[in-house]
C-alpha cells in the first residue's frame, strides 16, 4: 500500500512514519531556565549523526503553535543534556512526558534525582546509565512542525558496569537495559534481544561463485 505524503496533513504523516521507523532511541532531555528552574522531556526523534565531533540531533514539535519549554530552555542558554532511558525508569520517564505548565518541575514529579555535570550548568537523571552532555549546534526550522535541533556532546557519562574496555570505548549495551520507542501512543520495547551478524567481505562472495 502507497501513502502518499501531499495527501496527509500533519497528524496523519507524523502517525505514519512514527509507526514505521521504529524502534527509535529516547532521548530524555533536562535543561535549565534563566530562572534557575529544571525541565525534563522526552524526545523519540533522535539520534547522533557525527562521529568526531559527536553531532546529536532532535526533533522538536510545537505546543499549541508555541515552542517548548525544553527548546526555549536550550536556545537560551544553549546548553542540555540527553539521558537514555533504563527499563526500571520508563515509568519516571513517561510522568515527565505530561504537558505540565511551565512552572512545574518534572523531575520532582517523577521523583528523580540529578547529578552534576561537567561542561554543562545543567543536571543529569541519577539512574540513566548514558548521559550525553550536549551544546547547540544550529536550529533548522522545519515548517508547520517544529525545529531539527543540532548539537555538539561535549561529554559522556557511562555506568561503569557496562564499560568494558575504558580506553578502546568497549561499551556492553545489553548490560544498559535501555528501552525505545515504538508506535504512538505509549507503546515502547526493551532492548534486551539481540542477535549478531558478520559484515561479509567482497572476497566472500568470489569465492562462492568459483564453488
Amino acid at each position: 500500500m502507497f501513502f502518499d505524503i501531499a495527501e496527509l496533513d500533519l497528524g496523519r504523516s507524523y502517525k505514519l512514519l512514527s509507526s514505521c521507523i521504529t524502534p527509535r532511541p529516547i532521548a530524555w532531555v533536562v535543561t535549565r531556565s534563566d530562572d534557575g528552574r529544571c525541565n525534563a522531556a522526552p524526545f523519540s526523534l533522535f539520534n547522533f549523526f557525527g562521529g568526531y565531533p559527536p553531532v546529536v540531533c532532535l526533533g522538536i514539535g510545537e505546543r499549541e503553535g508555541e515552542s517548548k519549554d525544553t527548546l526555549r530552555n536550550i536556545e537560551a542558554s544553549g546548553d542540555f543534556v540527553i539521558n537514555l532511558v533504563p527499563a526500571d525508569l520508563a515509568e519516571a520517564m513517561n510522568i515527565t512526558a505530561t504537558a505540565f505548565e511551565p512552572h512545574v518541575d518534572e523531575l520532582a514529579m517523577a521523583n528523580l534525582q540529578t547529578e552534576e555535570c561537567r561542561h554543562v550548568a545543567v543536571p543529569r537523571i541519577k539512574g540513566s546509565p548514558i548521559t550525553l552532555e550536549c551544546r547547540m549546534r544550529q536550529v533548522i526550522d522545519l515548517d508547520t512542525s517544529g525545529v531539527m535541533l543540532l548539537a555538539n556532546v561535549l561529554g559522556v557519562h557511562v555506568d561503569d558496569d557496562a564499560v568494558v574496555n575504558r580506553e578502546r570505548c568497549y561499551i556492553d549495551a545489553a548490560r544498559l537495559q535501555l528501552i525505545g520507542r515504538m508506535e504512538s501512543p505509549g507503546w515502547y520495547t526493551r532492548t534486551q534481544d539481540r542477535f549478531k551478524l558478520k559484515i561479509a567481505a567482497p572476497h566472500d562472495f568470489s569465492n562462492a561463485e568459483r564453488a
